[in-house]
C-alpha cells in the first residue's frame, strides 16, 4: 500500500552560509519536526526522502538542516520544495480538530443548504488561509476563519459556511 504524504510546508529560502533551509510551515501550531525525522522533499516531478539533521525555530518559520547541505550552494537546490510527512506520522489531534489537507474534497454548503462547490485545495497566504472551492459556475475563495466556517463535518464530507454578503460574488 502506498504511503500517503501530507504537505506540511515549503522551503522558501536558504539561511546563512552553512546550508540551512528556511521552511514556512503551513500550520506552525500543529507540526513538530525534530532532528532525525525523515521528510519528503518534492520539486516538480522529483521526490526525495531525506533525514533532518537539525531543526530550530526562527521568526515564525522553522530552519532545517540536511546532512548533505554544508554550504549555501548545497542548499539552494532545495529552495521551492514542498516538504511532506507520511500521514501516519502527523501529531494526533483532539476531538473536533482537523488538518487542512482533510478538507480537500469536502462539499461546501451555506446555512440554507445551497451547494457552493467542492474544496479543491487550501491556499496558504500570509494574511490568512483560503479554501479554494470549485462551484458549478465559478471558483470561490473562502477564508478559513471561524466567523465564516460554521461546521466541518469530516464523516459527512461537508463544510457549512456563513458567508458575509458579497463574498460569493467576488
Amino acid at each position: 500500500m502506498a504511503v500517503r504524504l501530507v504537505p506540511i510546508g515549503e522551503v522558501v529560502t536558504t539561511h546563512g552560509i552553512e546550508g540551512w533551509l528556511k521552511l514556512r510551515l503551513y500550520n506552525p501550531n500543529s507540526i513538530v519536526l525534530s532532528p532525525d525525522k525523515k521528510v519528503y522533499l518534492e520539486k516538480g516531478e522529483v521526490r526525495s526522502q531525506r533525514q533532518l539533521q537539525k531543526t530550530r525555530p526562527h521568526k515564525g518559520c522553522l530552519l532545517i538542516k540536511l546532512p548533505e547541505c554544508n554550504r549555501i550552494s548545497d542548499a539552494q537546490q532545495w529552495v521551492g520544495c514542498i516538504v511532506s510527512l507520511p500521514e501516519d506520522e502527523l501529531e494526533p489531534l483532539d476531538s473536533g480538530e482537523y488538518y487542512y489537507y482533510q478538507t480537500v474534497g469536502l462539499e461546501v454548503f451555506d446555512l440554507q443548504g445551497n451547494f457552493i462547490g467542492k474544496v479543491t485545495r487550501v491556499w496558504f497566504k500570509e494574511g490568512g488561509d483560503l479554501l479554494v472551492v470549485k462551484g458549478p459556475a465559478r471558483e470561490h475563495l473562502i477564508p478559513a476563519v471561524r466567523e465564516i466556517i460554521e461546521k466541518i463535518d469530516l464523516p459527512e464530507g461537508k463544510i457549512i459556511i456563513n458567508p458575509p454578503p458579497g463574498l460569493l460574488d467576488l
